[in-house]
């Protein structure tokens, strides 16, 4: 039942995707406007922030259990594809990706930053950077939204619950969210601690679904590097994993400069459809796990 639960909500989330629908991180940031007021001495309110996501993860894991236990698992399992499909999803991004890929090809650099800035890391926003670097960070940024909203989420839904899941998430968001910046770095920490095996597994699975030969090249870096953060573990991957320096736009540049108005969205595309394929590695991973009964 983990592998239909899950595969089912992927699938639901994905529509609502397609349909720019119900946003979790809208649900995050309204949930966290319960907390946004802290006295004086408190200001960064990370106390409130951990508990606000950790009391819902709590109460999920112990309704679970206290079904699993009364003979009710199954009463479990829609209110499992409920948290499931409000914590994944990347609502937004592909509008996001359309006009920035239209904007590229046009040649109009000024306007792809335009719809891409508010996609970027707060201390990237509004740099004046090229074309190339642009790219790059906003390839980082949409491989990342992807992995903590998707990856991270099934990853800890498979291996420890609805409950951990729900703690993934909630880092993630605090991280990004959370009314008071100061505290975000620490909250960041604390997500990276939860990406670290998944992050690292999403790494791998690019190499069984992209170009193998070229991973390889990359793996020791990303393995070796225990304290690379899981943005620069995927970005490594990816670049090893993707064939037309889809990720290395200097060097596209130089080889096919004729196509140069094209990179931006075939770069794009090359990314996602590596995501893509990565995820029915982990399904079928999922359902190999599911019939040896190890789940």
């Amino acid at each position: 039942m983990v592998l239909i639960v899950f595969l089912l909500a992927y699938m639901l989330r994905r529509r609502l995707d397609t349909l720019d629908k119900l946003s979790g991180d809208k649900l995050w940031r309204h949930w966290f406007r319960q907390a946004a007021k802290v006295e004086a001495g408190h200001e960064t309110g990370m106390t409130a922030g951990l508990a606000l996501v950790t009391l819902p993860a709590l109460l999920l894991g112990l309704a679970v259990y206290i079904l699993d236990a009364s003979g009710w698992r199954l009463a479990g399992y829609p209110l499992e594809f409920l948290v499931l499909t409000l914590m994944m999803g990347v609502p937004g991004w592909r509008h996001a990706l359309r006009v920035y890929a239209d904007s590229w090809h046009r040649g109009d650099m000024q306007a792809a930053w335009h719809y891409i800035q508010d996609r970027l890391p707060a201390e990237e926003r509004g740099a004046a950077v090229s074309p190339e670097a642009m790219h790059l960070s906003f390839s980082k940024a949409m491989m990342l939204a992807v992995f903590q909203r998707f990856f991270l989420v099934g990853f800890w839904y498979v291996v420890g619950g609805i409950g951990f899941a729900v703690l993934a998430r909630g880092l993630v968001a605090l991280a990004e969210q959370w009314p008071h910046a100061a505290a975000r770095p620490r909250f960041a920490r604390l997500a990276e601690l939860m990406a670290w095996i998944p992050s690292r597994l999403l790494s791998l699975t690019f190499g069984v679904a992209g170009d193998l030969a070229g991973w390889l090249r990359e793996t020791r870096s990303t393995f070796t590097g225990i304290r690379k953060n899981a943005g620069d573990v995927l970005m490594i991957s990816a670049n090893g994993s993707l064939t037309g320096y889809a990720l290395d736009p200097a060097k596209f540049s130089r080889i096919h400069p004729e196509e140069w108005t094209d990179f931006g969205g075939r770069s794009l595309s090359a990314i996602r459809d590596l995501l893509n394929r990565s995820m029915l590695v982990w399904i079928c991973l999922l359902a190999l796990l599911v019939i040896s009964g190890i789940v």
